[in-house]
């Protein structure tokens, strides 16, 4: 029987490592592309052709000619953010409706979802996770909970089965106090876009990718944010609220562990993390807003600004374990560029004194310790191939190889589609 693979792409920080452009670099490759966690608090940029796109739950694949894209289970959607998103990029010339399946048991984030975020965040005081608002975390909380709605939902005698969640929700939102907020406006375009979903193929995904794969074609799966923001393995509780790793294909996507092929891990050069919570190699010098301004590292969802820092390469050797990562792609790898001095952290110093290359526990304790780099001053934005890179910068690379034990396929070395080297 012929069989497909599936191939697996995601972030190995804390996230925003650049894995739009990766994801539709790779795409030709591939005959679908899957989105398998989260929801629109993470944004894919994309930019070629002069054009920016900002993707929120649309898979990065849908720009790749006639490719089927699915929104699978593990995602959650919010249908006027999607209706918003969706409706742009068809004024862009893209047609979706034909080519983006969505998953019925995607769950639904509703308008009170949103309230009952800021509620909750608003009642931890200084103990505030920074999530985006996006109501991400209470759509997952009330899938664990066995009482969310889904996308299959709406089928079928929506309204008063919208109408028992809200019910449920703000009473919750009034038992938090919680009383600055107004969703009159918001509900309206939310029903507008629950209309506009069931113009799209709501599928059973599951089925649809089994038999995908049972054909002999190929699938990339697409994860949201980045490892150390996964819910179990991420530096919790300042994570999200989904499995970000590799594992989370299987289950955002009903697929059997057997038919994971590649794990692509996409890291950037230096590091970078939004919201609170520890960050080991965190700058916050003029070393640190130098890299911020050159990597223009700003929420693409939120416009937040990033937090800075260099490459943790203990960080990353967890993130290769965890996810059984294959190869490598290092982004952003330009921003660096002008840097006499390139850092990477090789251990942590334990407040006993000791030191450890094994990620722990507490990460808030941990001191980097690094080794130096001669930085390779040169512009790299130009080149076509590798054998332009200077010596500095293949040192530097080869280190990385060395110590993370994973080859580095792909380097990019700006945000165009063109600008990325493969290497031999």
């Amino acid at each position: 029987m012929n069989k497909g693979k599936v191939d697996v792409l995601l972030g190995l920080q804390w996230g925003d490592e650049g894995k739009g452009k990766v994801v539709d670099v790779l795409t030709p490759k591939y005959d679908i592309i899957a989105r398998f966690q989260g929801g629109p608090n993470a944004g894919h940029t994309l930019e070629f052709e002069g054009q920016k796109y900002v993707l929120r739950s649309i898979p990065s694949g849908i720009f790749q000619g006639g490719k089927v894209n699915i929104i699978g289970n593990g995602v959650v959607l919010a249908p006027d953010l999607f209706m918003n998103e969706a409706k742009d990029l068809e004024k862009s010339g893209h047609d979706l409706k034909g080519r983006l399946h969505i998953s019925k048991k995607a769950h639904l984030i509703m308008p009170t979802h949103r309230v009952l975020d800021a509620a909750i965040e608003a009642s931890k005081g200084k103990n505030k996770v920074g999530t985006t608002g996006k109501g991400i975390g209470p759509t997952y909380t009330d899938k664990v909970s066995r009482s969310g709605l889904r996308v299959g939902d709406i089928l079928d005698n929506f309204q008063e089965k919208y109408e028992a969640h809200k019910a449920a929700h703000l009473k919750q939102i009034a038992a938090l106090g919680y009383t600055d907020f107004d969703i009159t406006e918001v509900e309206k375009v939310w029903m507008e876009g629950v209309e506009y979903l069931k113009q799209f193929q709501i599928v059973d995904s599951e089925h649809e990718i089994n038999k995908i794969l049972r054909s002999g074609k190929d699938i990339l799966c697409e994860g949201a944010q980045g490892t150390m923001l996964d819910v179990d393995f991420g530096s919790y509780p300042f994570v999200t609220s989904s499995n970000t790793i590799c594992a989370g294909a299987c289950i955002g996507l009903g697929i059997g562990p057997n038919r994971i092929g590649n794990v692509y891990g996409i890291m950037k050069a230096y590091c970078t993390r939004v919201g609170a919570g520890p960050f080991p190699t965190e700058l916050f010098d003029e070393t640190g807003a130098k890299i911020r301004d050159l990597g223009h590292e700003y929420g693409a969802v939120t416009g937040r600004e990033r937090r800075c820092g260099w490459c943790d390469l203990v960080q990353l050797k967890y993130s290769i374990m965890i996810n059984g990562v294959t190869e490598l792609i290092m982004m952003k790898s330009d921003v660096l560029d002008g840097f006499p001095v390139v850092k990477a952290c090789v251990a942590y110093e334990l407040p006993d004194g000791t030191q450890t290359t094994d990620l722990p526990y507490e990460l808030y304790d941990a001191k980097p310790v690094y080794k130096e780099f001669k930085g390779w001053n040169t512009d790299m934005t130009k080149f076509t191939s590798e054998d332009q890179f200077p010596q500095e910068f293949n040192d530097y690379v080869k280190f990385l190889e060395e110590y993370l034990e994973t080859p580095i396929r792909i380097i990019s070395i700006g945000p165009d589609r063109a600008q990325t080297i493969v290497r031999k």
